[in-house]
């Protein structure tokens, strides 16, 4: 099946965060970020939460050797996570994440403290290295149906201080990240010459993807690929900044406003504004789009706890209603941190993996009524034969 044809049977999305993309050494490196090991009861609970779809955040140049070979057990966990989700019949997502920031940053700049334009060498260097990741990954999954998605990369050049305001610059030498991975990808034959592929627009960014980023600069035609940006709007009830205190936004939505720190901007009329510039550059052409991240804080405040707990269902359920009448596919953002529900720093955690639970209650019944309100604007084409 083709990109469009499973796009509507993949909404909506979860994220196995802080995870597999996580630093540290070996398979340790599961469980640096979260306490969890990842098990079919988990993916299991996901399953019947209502999610379609998981997204696995990971690394692999962390996990290579000196010959840039990925190692052979880390290699085989992710399968193993891989599987669980297959087993269940859930779609994956599987990229190639920060990674220590090997391409992500130093793809963009050739240093991470400061902005330094990269030249030619480091890019066709950057090239080589992420087709032979890919080669590496795409031949271990050859054999998968269309259930599995690659993505290439997850933020590139996402670090503010870093890449502010050279967005534009910068496209093109994304958009050659972009195809080399296509290219490495469908170089291993077998069903990965017609597997769905994910590519990033500039810093997973909204606004930049539409205007540098137009379907002329994507590596294939309509029908094997995907689109990828996240949206964590307004930073302060997202939880992109630091959100905690007197800079962070509790409330979300016009019909929530009431007390201070309510959302500024970023409300329900931007989101569809967002939305909609996505269906008119991508979904409308051919290109399902994934929202690869999204989340809101959940917070344990001392304000209006009732109102609070209505903002947070209403942003996922806004998320999932908008996304999918535009031919989106959203991924909410879950690290595992149920200790952060109960303080006002919050957490975006939906599934308690020790107890494979539900406990982002408010967020998971957002999700589904959002899912429930939405309509998939594209039908399928059956050709009548007479």
């Amino acid at each position: 099946k083709d990109a469009q044809a499973i796009a509507k049977d993949m909404y909506p999305g979860w994220n196995l965060g802080n995870t597999l993309e996580a630093t540290g050494s070996g398979l340790d490196a599961e469980t640096s970020w979260q306490p969890t090991l990842t098990t079919q009861q988990i993916i299991d609970a996901v399953k019947a939460a209502g999610f379609k779809s998981v997204r696995i955040p990971c690394s692999w140049d962390i996990h290579s050797d000196s010959n840039g070979e990925i190692d052979a057990q880390w290699m085989a966990r992710v399968k193993q996570v891989v599987n669980y989700c297959i087993n269940d019949g859930i779609y994956v997502v599987l990229n190639d994440h920060w990674d220590n920031g090997w391409i992500e940053v130093l793809g963009f700049s050739k240093s991470s403290s400061s902005y330094q334009a990269v030249d030619e060498a480091t890019i066709t260097s950057k090239i080589t290295r992420l087709k032979d990741l890919w080669t590496q990954i795409a031949n271990e999954f050859k054999d998968y149906d269309e259930h599995l998605l690659f993505a290439g990369l997850n933020e590139p050049f996402q670090e503010y201080s870093l890449f502010s305001g050279h967005h534009e610059e910068l496209t093109p030498i994304l958009c050659r990240y972009n195809q080399a991975f296509v290219e490495a990808v469908r170089a291993t034959g077998g069903n990965n010459a017609q597997r769905t592929l994910v590519v990033q627009g500039p810093s997973t960014n909204i606004n930049s993807s539409v205007n540098y980023m137009t379907a002329d600069k994507l590596p294939e035609t309509a029908g094997r690929l995907m689109v990828e940006v996240h949206y964590y709007d307004p930073g302060q009830f997202c939880g992109t900044f630091d959100a905690s205190g007197d800079n962070a936004f509790y409330f979300w939505g016009a019909a929530n406003h009431s007390t201070d720190h309510n959302a500024t901007y970023g409300e329900e009329a931007y989101m569809l504004s967002q939305f909609g510039l996505l269906k008119t550059a991508y979904t409308s052409l051919g290109y399902p789009v994934i929202i690869g991240e999204y989340a809101a804080l959940q917070r344990t405040i001392s304000g209006d706890q009732n109102k609070h707990n209505a903002s947070v269902k209403y942003f996922y359920q806004c998320v999932n209603e908008y996304a999918t009448n535009n031919g989106i596919i959203a991924f909410a953002w879950d690290t595992n941190d149920t200790n952060g529900l109960n303080s006002e720093g919050g957490s975006s955690t939906i599934i308690d993996r020790a107890n494979s639970a539900v406990v982002g209650n408010n967020a998971m019944e957002g999700v589904k009524a959002g899912v429930a309100a939405g309509k998939w604007p594209f039908l399928e084409h059956h050709h009548h034969h007479h």
